[in-house]
């Protein structure tokens, strides 16, 4: 069920090959006329029920190896399972604050957008590698663009394919977890419909509808059809249909998505996955608060496009700590993290795909990085006060700078 991965002149999945372990080649020393370190920070991740760190102690020693320094802020891996000193055993420095990390570091390494505490720790020239989602919140963008420092996406980076190998992993994790928490708030007792999604003999198994037919809403039909549930996966592009169809069980239908289409899934729907991306940009509209009524009382909708705004008008953000709330007598799951719930799992596949990236920038510089691989050049969203991609800068009415001419 997986989709071939087309070979790349950057290697398989479309990242620079460090076969080399990441250390300086002399093209790269040239590059970098005397720099010869940077000083990777990882702080501990403070938004809420966040449990993902953005280094494994493997990347702590790779950076290490290649020249560079490393500080790792106390307990930044404990929710993921890696205790400090797998980190200061492999080269990292330990330190105590986030202050200190921020202050410190030419580059900053997280999971997710900075929180207002840590805006305020951003400075001129340093760079941020993390998620950042512009689009669905102002005051982020805009104390980025004012702190001067340089915004990286992983959600933007974009390989010589057109994939989005940075966002992938973590759109995997959402789309298999966004059929396990549909289960569960299906259930009677969370304010569901008192559904079982496989049904039993005798008994009709439970209707999945799915926005969206990339990386989060194949992986949703997926393990959705191993419950034994009846699914739609809808979606605009009849090329990924004609492939969804191809390789999807056959209690999966795959429909091409219009408003009558998707306001007749909604009449007939348990549980509704919004699975939707436009890369950078916020999320389309696709459930308005009017259609809410065409839904069975209990039924559940999960926006796993939260994090871009959502694709349900009566959607906004939700935590672990408190996932759900009722609109109109239907559950909504809004969680904008939802990946940092199995923090061990997200971590080693988010950091299996950044490490290499990481590497490439603290090697050349994010400037020298930007303009020798496009894929960096597409993630970096804000350069020094400057917006460089063109969907956050239409979603504000900012201009766009075109710095690295993408």
């Amino acid at each position: 069920m997986r989709e071939k991965l087309d070979p790349s002149p950057h290697g398989k999945l479309g990242y620079p090959d460090f076969s080399d372990g990441g250390k300086l080649s002399a093209n790269d020393k040239q590059l970098h006329s005397g720099i010869n370190t940077m000083i990777i920070g990882v702080p501990k991740e403070v938004k809420r029920d966040e449990y993902r760190v953005a280094l494994l102690p493997v990347g702590a020693d790779e950076l290490t190896r290649a020249g560079h320094r490393v500080l790792v802020e106390r307990g930044a891996g404990l929710g993921s399972g890696l205790p400090d000193h797998s980190y200061a055993d492999h080269g990292a420095e330990l330190v105590d604050t986030a202050a200190d990390v921020f202050a410190r570091a030419d580059m900053i390494i997280k999971v997710k957008e900075p929180q207002p505490q840590e805006i305020a720790l951003l400075r001129s020239g340093q760079v941020v590698f993390t998620y950042f989602h512009f689009a669905a919140d102002r005051a982020l963008t805009e104390g980025v663009i004012a702190s001067g420092a340089t915004a990286v996406a992983y959600e933007t980076l974009r390989d010589d394919q057109g994939r989005l190998p940075l966002l992938t992993p973590m759109s995997e994790v959402a789309g298999r977890m966004s059929i396990q928490e549909g289960a569960k708030y299906l259930e009677r007792p969370q304010m569901g419909r008192g559904i079982l999604l496989g049904g039993v003999p005798g008994v009709a198994p439970a209707h999945i509808t799915i926005l969206g037919g990339g990386v989060v809403g194949a992986n949703a039909a997926k393990v959705a059809a191993g419950f034994g549930a009846d699914i739609c996966l809808l979606d605009v592009n009849m090329d990924r249909l004609r492939y969804l169809d191809d390789i999807m069980p056959a209690n999966v239908d795959c429909l091409f998505s219009d408003r009558h289409v998707i306001r007749e899934q909604l009449r007939l729907a348990d549980l509704v996955i919004g699975a939707v991306l436009i890369p950078g940009a916020k999320a389309p509209r696709l459930i308005e608060r009017e259609d809410l009524r065409l839904m069975k009382p209990g039924s559940v909708l999960i926006d796993v496009a939260i994090d871009q705004g959502g694709c349900m008008e009566t959607s906004r953000p939700t935590t672990h700590s408190e996932p759900t709330y009722i609109v109109d007598d239907v559950v909504h799951y809004c969680v904008t993290n939802m990946p940092g719930a199995v923090g061990r799992t997200s971590t080693y596949a988010l950091c299996n795909v950044t490490l290499p990236w990481a590497l490439a920038i603290a090697n050349r510089g994010i400037d020298a990085a930007a303009t020798a691989l496009r894929p960096v050049a597409h993630a970096v969203n804000v350069f020094q006060g400057e917006v460089t991609n063109a969907a956050v800068a239409k979603t504000f009415g900012l201009k766009q700078s075109t710095r690295f001419g993408v």
